[in-house]
């Protein structure tokens, strides 16, 4: 065969890749690239990837090293990347790694979703780890800049203001120690004297690293070690190690507000079992207190708590019926044929129904899209006894023949999130080949053959991660739901006026308080769209607003006719001689076209009379999520003072305008709001 192959022309090798099999054309398209045939190689490579619904690590490694070499370092990062999907060989992500840098570097930061200065202070060694996590962090389109200090030095970086750290200026800290730094032996005679000396000596590194920068915290938990001196009687006594080293994880998770996020190594070393986690020799020879199986793991999960930090979790799970939900095919086996709640395969439905409905509850939306008759797919939810999902869990039920590709875009525009939010599960490998190659945007699960592993690889899918849980989360299908609704009540009427009027929209306007801050505290760092200049402030920032007597700040609340939507919108501003200054303007996305944009900018003109001030200011810094709100000043009669950079500066003139008029939202005043506590009223919309 080899001599057939040696001298082919292009095409002859075209045909011959896609009639050998996988290895065989592996094999050529390596022996075309030792030729610097490069181009004819990639087609083959390619002829072998199209084979499965994953390509392998090592294919795609393979293409990654040819795109380079044809110098498209975008095809070379895409290929690199993949190798994250693929599996966890540390030698193959190394070698991903180091391309996908190179790559990322050449197309520089405006080629991905979100650039980051990322510090990461180790009290063992990191420097194999850190280019792992940079590839799982560019799979996710996060481009890190990444600064480590010295070995065991993260003390000293702490604590000396005038360290490498606070120069770098971090707008995120990674804390990446071992177990070996709570110095716990292996029996401690007052374990809670050890362990409230442990959660201070480590809240207060937080609280040191806050006070120097404005930025997110991550901190890998503790792990029990593979080593029990006590064996299973240590579960039970007192103050053995294994005991002892849970308690700083609990009390840690207890203190950490919304600027710091816990990295769980605990789990995930009981997850790949501890003797694959910690490996006795590289720590010996390394110092590596991760053994390099394990670390692609690691990464993937830290790149995920990243990715969450940044608002780029996902919004909401798409789901099939038909041999995803159930077993069979319900237009044809009928309700009582379908597999479900009955033998090995049928109670694997419904475990796998019961962790989606754990997802909804926690803030996940659910939508189904399926190819059947809509009242055959609706027929199991209503009747049959043994389902554990029901209509209402879902906030949307699209059931037709239309391409799934069609229906997921409806989804996407019903809902008003982006393409970007949906995550599609389905069991049929053709469907899920279709919705990638038609919206790549869509983040596509592979589920395998067998039922029994479903839930295993949803839960494997790292994207869901919150930084968050208020009743806002809980409360988040019934929200969407009512969006939909909206869409759909949109189209029944008129005029734009008739359908403001038909909402009987009623906001609540409050200052800031306790019970409010955590959801505020909460939009400001996630909401990205309808947001004009971006600044995450921290839970402390704000608490420090509130006090502030020169700062005007409140929130809003909406309820219409179909939902009460909860907290939706943030203003701060400052007043300092007479002009009234926009220094936070959000709201979120699940509102906008409502005009409560309108109430906001007239509550702002309120407390501006109020406080003798004649003009507002505001600056509109753009993003790559933004855009929606460039021209918001401009619609409501403000000034442009200035542009650079694309950032722009705007002022409405109070004075000579007159107020902004509200005249389509009911407002309700709580204590009112800019600091200036008085009796709750009622305003009506003009």
């Amino acid at each position: 065969m080899e001599d057939s192959m040696s001298e082919p022309t292009k095409s002859e090798g075209e045909i011959s890749c896609k009639e050998l099999s996988a290895e065989e054309a592996v094999q050529f398209a390596d022996r075309l690239v030792e030729k610097g045939e490069v181009g004819q190689a990639i087609e083959c490579y390619l002829s072998v990837a199209d084979r499965y619904e994953l390509p392998p690590a090592d294919i795609c490694l393979r293409l990654a090293r040819c795109y380079m070499r044809l110098d498209d370092p975008a095809a070379a990062l895409d290929w690199a990347t993949r190798v994250v999907d693929a599996g966890q060989d540390y030698g193959v992500w190394q070698a991903a790694a180091l391309i996908a840098t190179k790559a990322a570097r050449r197309l520089g930061s405006a080629h991905f979703r979100q650039a980051r200065k990322l510090a990461v202070l180790s009290s063992f060694t990191t420097e194999s780890w850190v280019p792992l996590l940079q590839l799982a962090a560019l799979r996710l389109g996060i481009l890190l800049d990444v600064y480590q200090c010295a070995y065991g030095q993260y003390r000293q970086e702490v604590l000396n203001p005038e360290s490498s750290l606070y120069k770098f200026a971090p707008e995120m800290v990674l804390i990446a120690v071992d177990t070996r730094d709570l110095g716990i032996p292996d029996f401690v005679q007052d374990s809670v004297a050890v362990v409230d000396q442990e959660v201070e000596r480590w809240g207060g590194y937080w609280q040191r690293i806050l006070e120097e920068l404005s930025a997110t915290i991550l901190q890998f938990t503790f792990v029990v070690p593979e080593t029990a001196p006590f064996g299973h009687f240590g579960a039970k006594l007192q103050g053995s190690r294994q005991r002892v080293i849970q308690a700083p994880n609990l009390r840690l998770g207890e203190l950490a507000g919304p600027k710091v996020a816990l990295i769980d190594c605990e789990r995930l070393a009981s997850l790949v079992g501890k003797l694959r986690w910690y490996s006795p020799r590289y720590w010996h020879l390394a110092k590596m207190a991760v053994s390099p199986e394990a670390q692609p793991l690691l990464a993937r999960h830290t790149a995920a708590v990243i990715a969450a930090q940044l608002g780029l979790s996902r919004k909401c799970l798409v789901l099939d019926l038909d041999n995803t939900l159930w077993g069979g095919v319900i237009g044809e086996d009928g309700l009582s044929g379908i597999r479900l709640g009955q033998g090995p395969e049928g109670e694997a439905f419904v475990e796998f129904q019961e962790y989606l409905r754990s997802l909804k509850e926690r803030g996940i939306l659910l939508a189904v899209c399926s190819k059947n008759n809509e009242a055959d797919a609706r027929e199991p939810f209503e009747k049959h006894p043994e389902m554990r999902l029901r209509l209402s869990d879902f906030v949307m039920f699209v059931a037709n023949w239309k391409p799934k590709a069609e229906n997921l875009r409806e989804i996407a525009r019903e809902l008003n999130i982006g393409l970007d939010s949906l995550v599609f599960v389905d069991d049929s490998p053709a469907e899920r080949r279709a919705v990638r190659k038609l919206l790549p945007e869509v983040d596509v699960v592979p589920l395998p053959e067998d039922p029994c592993f479903y839930v295993r690889a949803l839960s494997d899918y790292l994207l869901f991660e919150p930084v968050s849980f208020t009743q806002e989360d809980s409360r988040r299908t019934e929200l969407y739901r009512a969006r939909a609704q909206l869409s759909a009540a949109r189209r029944g009427v008129e005029s734009l006026e008739e359908f403001y009027a038909s909402l009987r929209m009623k906001a609540t306007i409050g200052p800031f308080d306790d019970f409010h801050l955590p959801r505020v505290a909460q939009l400001v760092g996630k909401t990205n769209q309808f947001n004009l200049t971006t600044r995450r402030h921290s839970l402390a920032q704000l608490e420090a607003f509130a006090r502030d007597p020169n700062c005007v700040h409140f929130y809003v609340r909406l309820q219409d006719c179909f939902a009460d939507h909860g907290l939706v919108g943030v203003m701060i501003a400052f007043a300092k001689d007479g002009v009234l200054d926009i220094d936070t303007w959000l709201m979120s996305c699940r509102v906008i076209g409502r005009t409560v944009e309108a109430t906001m900018l007239a509550e702002l003109c309120r407390c501006a009379v109020e406080r003798g001030c004649h003009t507002i200011t505001g600056t509109y810094i753009p993003t790559s999520k933004n855009g929606i709100v460039r021209d918001i000043y401009a619609q409501f009669g403000f000034e442009l003072i200035s542009e650079t950079q694309g950032t722009t500066r705007w002022r409405y003139d109070l004075a000579g305008r007159g107020p902004i008029e509200n005249r389509f939202i009911e407002v309700e005043h709580v204590f009112g709001a800019g600091n200036d506590s008085r009796a709750a009223s009622t305003a009506n919309a003009a």
